[in-house]
């Protein structure tokens, strides 16, 4: 979700800007234990594209795939080879888990079901899967122990450019959820898309600040007359003209008007949205 008039994603900014360079198709080493190869699929929804990391050395457990992308699974492949020992996803979305059964078709390496708690015990590492829904109905984490790493999903983001709600996404459980990850002293946040965060605390806090800036958005475009998601997008987000980045725009905006309605801030009527 952006401020108001910025946009999801600038299609010609440079993909090396922010922490690290992002590099489409190569591996690049985050930590001694985490490599991640950045997907072959920008969009404003995927931001730069779907990061797929390989956490281990000599086992190593490939997390969010990303799609069916045959240059893609080849970076893949060929940065871990016969040491992938297990495939695994944040979730089911195509842009996280398309490539799964090509990855263990290639491979040979095990589906690794991430039921809350369950772990992966590495040669060099222990991979705890945490259920922290919100995002998608069956998103989840995972915290790499040695590390203090949450390879996050789409939870928490400290860039405007990487929207993180949207269809049926569900903010008051994402709240609920970041809450649970803001008490696990985290060193390092690997979220899906967009940059690696070298703080926790700052990018929890920025995504925080991101839901209440558009919270406080969606009632003064309620207050100024606009009815639906499509009227407050309209009036707030003016300057965008991309047909995709507005749809996505939309069905964010109709996330935290669930939300808002829940905590009794708006109501829904038959001529619209109102504020209570």
């Amino acid at each position: 979700m952006g401020k108001n008039n910025k946009t999801l994603r600038d299609e010609d900014e440079e993909q090396d800007l922010g922490p690290e360079p992002i590099v489409p198709g190569v591996a690049r080493a985050l930590s001694p234990l985490v490599r991640r190869i950045l997907g072959l699929n920008p969009s404003p929804r995927t931001s730069y594209g779907t990061n797929t990391y390989l956490v281990g050395i000599d086992e190593i457990v490939v997390i969010d795939p990303g799609p069916e992308n045959t240059s893609h699974l080849d970076s893949v492949v060929g940065c871990g080879g016969d040491r992938i020992r297990w495939v695994t996803t944040t979730c089911s979305d195509p842009a996280h888990a398309g490539g799964v059964n090509a990855m263990i078709d290639r491979t040979g390496a095990e589906w690794f079901d991430p039921k809350d708690g369950k772990e992966i015990i590495g040669t060099e590492f222990r991979l705890t899967a945490h259920e922290m829904g919100g995002p998608t109905t069956d998103h989840r984490t995972f915290l790499l122990e040695e590390e203090r790493t949450l390879l996050c999903g789409q939870l928490i983001s400290e860039e405007w450019a990487v929207p993180l709600v949207s269809g049926q996404a569900d903010l008051s459980i994402a709240l609920e959820s970041i809450s649970k990850a803001s008490k696990m002293r985290l060193r390092r946040i690997a979220p899906v898309f967009g940059h690696v965060v070298e703080d926790p605390k700052a990018a929890i806090s920025a995504t925080l600040e991101r839901y209440s800036a558009t919270d406080d958005l969606i009632v003064k475009a309620l207050k100024e007359g606009a009815t639906s998601s499509e009227e407050v997008v309209a009036s707030q987000y003016s300057k965008i003209d991309d047909p995709a980045q507005i749809d996505l725009l939309i069905s964010n905006i109709e996330v935290h008007l669930e939300k808002l309605a829940t905590e009794k801030t708006v109501k829904q009527l038959k001529s619209g949205w109102k504020v209570r």
